[in-house]
């Protein structure tokens, strides 16, 4: 289960557009890389100066801005100043609880998004929140830490790979939002091998681990499941909303990246299904392993009732029990009560109780 310790509190009575960061505490700086890049030529570089952007965005056709870390409020500030941002939007960027959303600021389209991974070590999910500034000519992506998720993306830029420096900022921004939902689908497959495995010990010998493994796989998916849901309507707004900044040839794309989210929230509602049939699987088959004990222990229990009720009545030791005196009482009795628990096994056993 992903470990939130982010606290909104801090922001009670403050007024709309405090700058404030609601998030954990990184000890590594916030670093800001710039990458120009047209059909001929692409410059890379990471920027000393906050300031050092705005020259950067008005120098090249298409400009990304990257910015990781998110924990240096007066960076964020100084970088929201330098490129417009309205008060609000910085405020978004800082608090890292946000729900996925897409807003139209006019100039520019502000996007909130979760990237979700899988850690193996501590069998978490972790959700961490991206936003993205898509303006005419420019694409600021923030990130609470350095992910290897936009690899892919910088090195078709390097290389020339694709349409993307023919294209403009709204298909790198598609671009972007297209590698996080992809890597929901990595994601998904470790929990897709997780439940066959868990299927298989359910079925052949349940125990509390593994209830404990169908609880944390449930807790899992509702941490997906709150991921993933909003990007629908976000992907949805972008390829329905009428925004200036998005070109009807990346439309098509967008329309695509919208099957797959849809797809992946089939999948995660599809496996949600599972644990709670699995669950409930489980329960009934504690139920019935329980009930054979206890029909055990009752035909145990029946067969030994008229043996005790033989064993009660010879055992009152009266003066002038006429048995007693029978030399042979004591065999023909324990002969009787093996009969009679014979009997009466062989009876369970016509009725099908054993």
């Amino acid at each position: 289960m992903v470990k939130d310790k982010r606290r909104r509190s801090s922001q009670v009575g403050l007024p709309p557009g405090t700058a404030i960061y609601v998030g954990e505490r990184k000890p590594e700086k916030t670093r800001i890389w710039v990458l120009d890049y047209d059909k001929r030529q692409y410059i890379a570089k990471e920027l000393e100066e906050v300031e050092e952007c705005v020259k950067y965005k008005e120098s090249a056709p298409m400009t990304w801005i990257r910015v990781v870390g998110l924990h240096q409020v007066e960076i964020l500030e100084r970088l929201g100043v330098c490129l417009g941002f309205h008060p609000l939007v910085v405020e978004d960027i800082l608090n890292t609880t946000q729900r996925p959303k897409i807003e139209d600021y006019g100039e520019y389209l502000f996007i909130v998004i979760k990237n979700v991974s899988y850690d193996e070590d501590t069998l978490e999910v972790i959700a961490k929140q991206i936003s993205i500034v898509l303006g005419s000519n420019f694409v600021v992506s923030l990130q609470e830490t350095e992910e290897a998720i936009f690899e892919p993306i910088l090195e078709r830029i390097r290389n020339k790979r694709g349409k993307i420096r023919q294209m403009h900022s709204d298909y790198l921004a598609y671009a972007l939002l297209d590698a996080i939902v992809d890597n929901y689908f990595s994601v998904i497959e470790k929990f897709s091998s997780k439940i066959e495995l868990l299927e298989d010990e359910l079925v052949e010998d349940p125990t509390q681990k593994t209830l404990n493994e169908i609880h944390r796989l449930k807790r899992d998916m509702i941490v997906l499941r709150k991921s993933i849901w909003p990007i629908r309507e976000v992907i949805s707004h972008l390829d329905r909303g009428q925004f200036s900044l998005i070109n009807e040839n990346t439309k098509i794309y967008i329309r695509d990246l919208y099957d797959h989210t849809i797809q992946v929230m089939e999948t995660v509602e599809t496996y949600r299904d599972m644990l709670s049939g699995m669950l409930d699987i489980y329960l009934s088959s504690v139920s019935n392993r329980m009930n054979e004990v206890m029909k055990v222990l009752t035909v145990i229990t029946t067969i030994f009732i008229p043996l005790s009720l033989i064993a009660g009545i010879y055992g009152m030791n009266f003066q002038f029990m006429p048995e007693l005196g029978i030399p042979w009482s004591y065999p023909v009795i324990i002969i009787v009560m093996i009969i009679i628990g014979v009997l009466m096994i062989a009876m369970f056993r016509k009725k099908k109780w054993l």
